[in-house]
């Protein structure tokens, strides 16, 4: 079972970890190898570290650090889903974006985007989101990557 926890300053080095496996263990096909020692070069000092003041979080098994996911208020965005090799398959990621969407709906936001990687589409397609022109997302250093914006319209939470 995936134990979510808020992350905290400390988490980015972790974080960026399994951010960098898990692109240049699940992109390979989607992007270019280029693109991928572009995506992932550098550290969390670079700028990762400063998502961890935003709703980020780390999900955990057994004391291992194994997926992340982020929800961005100021966009209605959900990011950085990202599920460390050897982990994959599990439900992981399903249980985070799960939680990433129950964090939005006590936000009382009604509809959540994301642009997705090209490995990544019908992972999200079959969690519920929609969008099917391609992209190009621009990463904050400046690298362009090929990406399907989707988005999904939340139900809203039974109240209790």
């Amino acid at each position: 079972m995936l134990e979510i926890i808020r992350a905290t300053p400390e988490d980015a080095n972790c974080a960026f970890d399994i951010r960098r496996d898990a692109i240049l263990g699940q992109c390979i096909g989607a992007y270019s190898a280029e693109q991928l020692a572009l995506w992932t070069r550098g550290k969390a000092a670079d700028g990762y570290d400063t998502l961890m003041d935003k709703l980020f979080y780390l999900g955990w098994v057994n004391g291992v650090a194994v997926a992340t996911g982020m929800l961005d208020l100021d966009n209605n965005e959900v990011g950085a889903l990202f599920v460390r090799p050897g982990f994959t398959g599990r439900g992981y990621g399903k249980a985070m974006l799960d939680h990433l969407e129950d964090v939005a709906r006590l936000r009382a936001i009604e509809e959540v985007m994301l642009d997705s990687t090209l490995n990544a589409v019908s992972f999200y397609r079959a969690c519920g989101y929609v969008g099917d022109e391609q992209a190009e997302y621009h990463s904050p250093s400046g690298l362009a990557l090929a990406c399907i914006p989707m988005v999904k319209r939340l139900p809203v939470m039974p109240e209790a």
